[in-house]
């Protein structure tokens, strides 16, 4: 999302990680996804780092306006939200406790974006910034897991902001399903001209 807002066209390669190409072993040995080969020959294997990147080269509704305070909420996302919606996410690999334990576990972090989202349209104001769409994939996942169960849950605030996500253009677009590549494709571009 946040290279398409900021314009950023990059040679796309759709990885199947069941069959990471040798070409990607190549640049990254994490081999883990995304990773950005920068014309600099400069490598960057976190989502984070690239969302960095992209805003750095263009951003032009000021997405990084109160930079540390939304690198302390990503932060608390990253650290501690992600591990508990991984619990919940995949609960049956963790049989110590039950899925309802786990999804609990995250009701914390939820609790703290409703409270902002209650006297704002964002996490951070009015308008959309960076921590609403580097935090945007994972609420989404945590509502996937068990859509009817989030549907009735109590933040009608948070709900309102993930929907409004997953039905704006940014998100469609940035959504568009791409061919495995493999070497000697012709290459993909995006975002692409067709959106």
């Amino acid at each position: 999302m946040t290279l398409a807002y900021s314009g950023q066209h990059v040679e796309l390669r759709e990885i199947v990680l069941k069959s990471k190409p040798q070409e990607l072993l190549q640049i990254s040995p994490k081999a883990t996804v995304p990773v950005l080969q920068c014309e600099d020959g400069n490598i960057l294997e976190e989502s984070l780092d690239i969302m960095f990147w992209a805003l750095q080269q263009h951003d032009p509704q000021n997405w990084l306006q109160d930079h540390d305070a939304q690198t302390d909420l990503i932060t608390d996302n990253d650290q501690h939200f992600k591990a508990r919606l991984d619990r919940y996410k995949y609960a049956d690999r963790y049989p110590e406790h039950t899925e309802t334990f786990y999804r609990e576990q995250c009701f914390d972090f939820l609790n703290k974006l409703e409270e902002r989202l209650l006297t704002q349209a964002y996490l951070f104001g009015e308008q959309i910034r960076l921590a609403d769409v580097a935090i945007f994939p994972f609420i989404r996942q945590f509502a996937h897991v068990d859509l009817t169960w989030f549907d009735q849950s109590p933040w009608p605030a948070l709900k309102h902001w993930l929907n409004r996500f997953k039905q704006s253009s940014l998100f469609t677009r940035s959504m568009a399903k791409y061919p495995a590549w493999q070497p000697g494709d012709d290459a993909l571009f995006f975002p692409s001209d067709t959106f």
